[in-house]
């Protein structure tokens, strides 16, 4: 069982951290006095479920969190920095601040220092979400405490309901673009100009043509889509827009 550190403070540690071709050391201090802060923190860099969802929905939701007060996000795992910027590069999780706690002391202090030998990761961190007050924790979201790697409570979503209970979330808005495509660029500053946030889909990058037709029916861009119902081109997103 897993003890809560709510209203106690944070570990105070040192990260060694790698930037560009210079070692820095961070500190607990620097990264939390006088800040509010959501720490999340997984078991692994590149491990499934933290790749395709813990991390993604987090850097999705920053500018969200950052509208209700939130400084920073801080990512932690028993990694080395070399692995977290390279997670971090491949995940292009440019709203996170990644911290390597390789030496696992700041996990340790907090208490969710696990041993996962079986699969040969040794020490790891387990998977819990808290939000941080000038260096005291205010609330925790600790997964519970049974085999595997469970992931229902410190999830992104779970700590925007806290922080924001009655807050409504944007519906997902996707854009199928070219490079080069003057109503694409259109389509996407219409969507900029009305403050919504939207995923593009590169042709030629992240799908093809043929996986658009199938999508759609159609082969021309843009084609937008939004809360799961396809919309259209860009004059039929401007006219859904009005």
């Amino acid at each position: 069982m897993f003890t809560s550190k709510e209203g106690q403070s944070v570990p105070q540690v040192t990260f060694p951290t790698r930037q560009g071709d210079a070692w820095v050391n961070v500190t607990t201090e620097e990264l939390f006095k006088d800040k509010t802060v959501i720490v999340f923190s997984l078991p692994g860099a590149f491990t499934p479920t933290c790749s395709s969802s813990h991390l993604p929905r987090y850097n999705e939701l920053h500018s969200v969190f950052k509208e209700n007060g939130v400084d920073d996000i801080l990512c932690v795992s028993v990694n080395d920095t070399f692995v977290m910027n390279a997670w971090k590069a491949d995940q292009e999780a440019e709203n996170i601040t990644f911290i390597p706690d390789g030496n696992g002391e700041f996990t340790d202090g907090m208490g969710m220092l696990v041993e996962k030998n079986d699969l040969g990761f040794g020490k790891r961190s387990w998977r819990y979400s808290m939000l941080v007050k000038n260096g005291v924790v205010e609330k925790m979201f600790i997964e519970e405490d049974v085999p595997g790697d469970p992931f229902k409570v410190s999830d992104a979503d779970t700590m925007l309901n806290y922080l924001a209970p009655e807050h409504k979330e944007q519906e997902s808005i996707t854009v199928f673009t070219k490079p080069g495509c003057p109503f694409c660029m259109k389509a996407k500053q219409n969507l900029i100009d009305k403050g919504l946030n939207y995923e593009e889909v590169v042709l030629g990058k992240d799908a093809t043509t043929v996986s658009l037709r199938a999508i759609t029916g159609r082969t021309t861009v843009p084609q937008v889509f939004i809360g799961g119902k396809h919309i259209g081109g860009s004059e039929e997103l401007e006219a859904f827009l009005a």
